[in-house]
């Protein structure tokens, strides 16, 4: 059999895949990932989620080695916070700062877990890297092809869709055929110490923290007026546009208007240059929806689709499969024309392109439309 290197996150996913592949016969060594120095970036102290004061990744990180020692396989420890900061973090404070809502994840993925995790590996000699990830490779025609999981509700090919059809040729997914409460079976079969482990949530590093208050120690706090899109009356303060995403409801500090029927505001446009937030109330309707986008930053990991093809399309995680077409402005950039209009189609989210099961990538999208006027 192979030798494949897992990277090994401390959590019950990445155990148990370890565990499936030294049954299925392979040499497996394991490698734990440091992406993120909260020491040194000061963003993890007083937190009430963290117990005695200790970052989370090193938490994970003593877990791992837990979960390593219970497997019988050897640990390494790998530094690629440069990378991470270089790559992942200052596009995703870009990207805020500019009004757009990143996800830095897919990058992860792209520049760290696939890039800079499988060089380190195969300089260990290894024929494969492997990772906890709920998601199937298939080979055909000297192909490698990324397909959904068998769990639906844990299937992360969104987040795997900036991958390279390298980087995917040496990638394993051994829970590819399995659901998440038999990987928890799994666990507590072998007695592991992280079964019942609570699933990470949220951005990578950040975990449940929370997001606005961390987003301040790198994007300092802009006081501009919420308005009313409708009426253009003022009808409070937020703290920085680049806070708050097309959608929100919760956070926006905006009580009931007297004499009016409370319906709940929204955010609907964020003015970066003017510092303004603009809100609704009512219907998401009249704001939100949108029948087509513009996808840029495209990446396809097997096979490039047609012009003009019908295929499928999350624009967020775990979202249904949304109808579309496909039509090419150039070979970087294209038109999506939705089966009928979507809510909340996000500029700086990810647009991920589906043929039945079969993943084949996706890009990040630039802006939306709604009857040929620009939304976002």
């Amino acid at each position: 059999m192979s030798k494949v290197m897992i990277g090994l996150s401390g959590g019950v996913d990445s155990a148990v895949a370890a565990y499936l592949l030294k049954k299925q016969g392979h040499e497996v060594i394991a490698c734990f990932m440091r992406n993120w120095d909260a020491l040194a970036n000061g963003d993890y102290l007083g937190n009430p989620t963290i117990n005695n004061d200790q970052c989370p990744q090193e938490k994970d990180y003593d877990d791992a080695v837990l979960v390593a020692k219970a497997l019988d396989i050897p640990l390494y420890r790998a530094d690629y916070v440069k990378e991470y900061w270089d790559n992942v973090f200052s596009y995703l404070i870009r990207e805020y700062e500019n009004g757009r809502t990143p996800n830095p994840d897919i990058f992860c993925n792209k520049y760290i877990k696939f890039d800079s995790f499988l060089k380190f590996a195969l300089s260990k000699g290894v024929d494969y890297i492997a990772m906890g990830h709920y998601a199937k490779r298939v080979d055909k025609d000297n192909k490698a092809y990324l397909l959904k999981s068998f769990d639906k509700n844990k299937d992360q090919t969104y987040f795997l869709s900036q991958i390279s059809q390298e980087q995917l040729a040496y990638s394993l997914f051994p829970l590819g055929d399995i659901d998440k409460k038999e990987v928890r079976r799994i666990a507590h079969e072998l007695n592991l110490s992280i079964a019942d482990k609570k699933d990470s949530t949220g951005i990578c590093f950040i975990g449940e923290r929370h997001f606005k208050e961390f987003l301040k120690n790198y994007i300092p706090a802009r006081p501009g007026n919420i308005v009313d899109i409708e009426t253009n009356r003022v009808l409070g303060k937020h703290e920085g546009v680049m806070y708050y995403t097309i959608g929100q409801r919760k956070g926006l500090g905006i009580g009931g208007i007297k004499g009016e029927e409370a319906k709940g505001w929204f955010v609907v446009n964020k003015d970066v240059k003017n510092n303004i937030l603009y809100v609704a109330s009512g219907s998401e309707s009249d704001y939100l929806l949108s029948d087509s986008c513009i996808v840029k930053e495209l990446n396809f990991i097997t096979d490039t689709p047609k012009d003009g093809q019908h295929l499928f399309v999350k624009f967020r995680y775990r979202q249904k499969d949304n109808g579309v077409t496909i039509y090419f402005l150039d070979d970087k950039t294209i038109k999506l024309i939705y089966d009928e209009p979507y809510f909340s189609v996000t500029p700086g989210q990810a647009a991920v392109f589906y043929d039945g099961e079969v993943c084949l990538g996706g890009g990040l999208i630039d802006s939306t439309y709604f009857k040929d006027k620009r939304i976002n």
